[in-house]
Parts: structure tokens; C-alpha cells; sequence
């Protein structure tokens, strides 16, 4: 795969990243709890080698989509809510698995450039 075929799949895979198929991880069986009762687990180390903003994609999602109180206010943000006001339950738990997807994919992309030493 060339430059411009790696930028032209990467780009595509970034612009319709909700709509990639979910990486096939299994529930009970460790390394993202979501709750008391699912845990994502068999993710895939490479899918944390995908850096945005000098974090992973999953972890800056989990960031994004923590449950969080404002100390001045108390008011609590869950994304939870979102998700059951829309009737999308699955919603942050779907957007993971294509998170790990898409993560997985752009270092696969990435890792087969050819090297560029020029500076």
C-alpha cells in the first residue's frame, strides 16, 4: 500500500469510525470494566498504541465517557443517561469496540509505510 492508499483507507476509516464493524471482544473476561456487571475483555495491546492527543483512543474515550461530579456544584454527568434518553443503551459500549477497531487498523496502516528517515 502506498502514502496516498494508506492516507485515502485511514481517512475513510476516521470519518465513518461509528459506523466500523466492532472489534470482536468478549464480555467477562477482563481489562475494561465498564460496571459491576460488564467487563470487555481479549482487547487487543496494539489498539493502545493509537495515540490522540498523547493518550490512546480507548483511553481518551473512557476518559470522555466517565461518570463525573462538578466540585463546585454537585452536579453529576453520567453519559449513561444520554444513552437511555436516546434508547441506546449499547451506545459507549459499541463506540468502544469500534475505538479498538479503528485503533487496531490505523497502526496497521501506520505500520506498514515505508520508513522515513528524512528530517
Amino acid at each position: 500500500m502506498d502514502i496516498c492508499e494508506s492516507r485515502s483507507t485511514d481517512r475513510q476509516l476516521h470519518l465513518n469510525d461509528e459506523q466500523a464493524v466492532p472489534y470482536p471482544v468478549t464480555e467477562d473476561k477482563s481489562v475494561i470494566h465498564y460496571n459491576s456487571k460488564l467487563t470487555l475483555r481479549d482487547i487487543p495491546l496494539k489498539a493502545y498504541d493509537y495515540i490522540v492527543n498523547g493518550k490512546s483512543a480507548i483511553e481518551w474515550a473512557m476518559e470522555s465517557y466517565a461518570v463525573t461530579v462538578d466540585k463546585n456544584s454537585d452536579i453529576r454527568n453520567n453519559p449513561n443517561d444520554w444513552c437511555m434518553e436516546h434508547n441506546e443503551p449499547q451506545y459507549i459500549v459499541n463506540l468502544l469496540e469500534s475505538i479498538i477497531t479503528v485503533s487496531v487498523e490505523t497502526m496497521k496502516i501506520v505500520n506498514a509505510l515505508p520508513m522515513n528517515d528524512e528530517k
